[in-house]
């Protein structure tokens, strides 16, 4: 399996942050995947790039020129692509993996997730999504969606699409399980919605 691994550029106060990594690599690496991220020597995404490698897997990291510039490429990974823009390594880490998760993060993490969540949405995309909720990191996102969905603004079913635990192992059943989510019902209840109004 190819999982893309969304994560901070930066470690996080806290230790465990990073022994978190370290474990989901590790498991990763027992299942033998290989490793799609951000292309980065800093924070928790060179944490899981080098433990993978450590293992003898496949990493392979997207990266925008400007940040090789900036001396923050990993230049030690399986293959390192340099694309344009932010954006273009968004959608080339999307597109080539099989499933998504989502570790501890900034700004860019969050950008990364809810891309993929509404492309999922939206049927431009089908690929099994799972918040890494170390230490409970997403615990006020994940009651932010509850309560969108309590307002009638996400829908039930695509909440419950997004796989959530602090367990690696769990994390990666769960992906291999995933199915994809009628998208029909959906769009004929907002467009009912609308009538109705």
């Amino acid at each position: 399996m190819k999982v893309c691994v969304f994560c901070g550029s930066s470690m996080g106060k806290d230790v465990r942050y990073r022994e978190a990594a370290e474990h989901l690599g590790e498991v990763l690496a027992q299942h033998d995947c290989t490793l799609y991220y951000g292309g980065g020597n800093v924070g928790l995404m060179t944490i899981i790039a080098d433990k993978m490698l450590e293992k003898g897997k496949e990493v392979i990291g997207i990266i925008p020129k400007q940040l090789v510039t900036m001396e923050v490429a990993h230049f030690g990974v399986s293959k390192l692509i340099e694309v344009d823009s932010m954006a273009e390594r968004k959608d080339m880490l999307i597109k080539e993996s099989d499933a998504i998760i989502a570790m501890p993060g900034g700004f860019g993490t969050l950008d990364e997730l809810f891309e993929i969540i509404v492309l999922n949405q939206l049927r431009y995309t089908n690929k099994a999504v799972a918040l890494y909720n170390t230490l409970n990191y997403y615990d006020s996102l994940v009651n932010f969606i509850d309560h969108a969905v309590d307002q009638g603004f996400i829908r039930e079913e695509h909440r419950n699409n997004i796989i959530i635990s602090d367990n690696p192992e769990t994390l990666f059943n769960e992906l291999s399980k995933h199915k994809s989510i009628d998208i029909n019902q959906w769009i004929k209840d907002i467009k009912e919605e609308s009538i109705e109004r």
